[in-house]
């Protein structure tokens, strides 16, 4: 379907009516098994997507799906608990619906998380990796069918689509940390499907590091929409073929808890830097 702005204006007064005078201005999206970061926000207002007009629920395993308004590490957030999926049978402008809305509520900044298959063969399971560019295709844009203007342009560029400045702000950070960060290309597929072992080489030929059914479509709206976008991946498991087992939602969801420290306090301490 094609939203208009009226319905982007209503889901955004809604969730305002909420808020009285508090402003968001660093937009999350909190992927499978980290959401946890939504429970560790000062002050919260949390409010269901199924309350919000236009809004779709989240039906993935691990996403709680609702939003998130308060204060973390000493910035205005609105975190997503959960994101849509095209796997879920939503269209790509309904996936990124939220990107939007957030948008107008006030948020400049969109950090992204995942878990990933880790596609890269010298890397491991449960390391961490920083998004500096992405590969989408085969498949539709969000940004498909009439153009709305007060977004962005028609033809936007996406040279640039993780911002430069936030790349080196989390390098630095993990640098201070001592936590090992992994660079590279996230690969998107959109499932529900595990990748094939084929499409797994196919990837990592065409450039992949890690291979994921989110975070794309979210990222070229908010890229459309002049918001700067930061994005880290947690590498969950090694992608189909690499290691010749089955893969599973539970091994996901348990890569994620393994590293909960680790990425949490790596997203932390980005989002006080900002």
């Amino acid at each position: 379907m094609d939203y208009t702005m009226e319905q982007y204006q209503a889901s955004a007064q809604a969730i305002r009516s909420r808020l009285g005078d508090f402003v968001p201005k660093v937009a999350m999206v909190l992927g499978s098994g980290l959401g946890y970061l939504g429970d560790e926000v000062e002050n919260p207002i949390a409010i269901d997507y199924k309350d919000i007009p236009h809004f779709k629920s989240s039906t993935a395993p691990g996403h709680k799906g609702r939003l998130v308004f308060g204060t973390l590490e000493g910035q205005k957030v609105a975190v997503m608990q959960g994101r849509m999926h095209h796997y879920e049978g939503y269209s790509y402008e309904e996936v990124s619906y939220g990107v939007r809305v957030l948008r107008l509520l006030g948020c400049d900044t969109l950090i992204v998380t995942n878990a990933a298959g880790c596609v890269n063969t010298q890397w491991e399971a449960g390391d961490l990796m920083l998004i500096t560019d992405q590969i989408k295709l085969f498949s539709e844009s969000p940004l498909r069918g009439e153009n709305l203007p007060a977004f962005g342009d028609r033809f936007p560029d996406a040279s640039h689509l993780y911002t430069l400045r936030l790349q080196e702000l989390a390098r630095r950070t993990a640098r201070e940390m001592g936590i090992p960060l992994r660079e590279g290309v996230y690969f998107y597929c959109y499932g529900p499907q595990y990748e094939t072992p084929a499409e797994v080489r196919a990837a990592r030929i065409l450039g992949g590091d890690a291979v994921g059914m989110s975070t794309a479509p979210e990222v070229i709206v908010a890229g459309h929409c002049g918001m700067e976008v930061l994005g880290l991946t947690l590498l969950s498991n090694m992608a189909a073929g690499i290691l010749d087992q089955p893969l599973s939602e539970k091994e996901v969801l348990d890569a994620a808890e393994a590293a909960r420290e680790k990425f949490s306090g790596l997203v932390r301490a980005c989002l006080k830097k900002l």
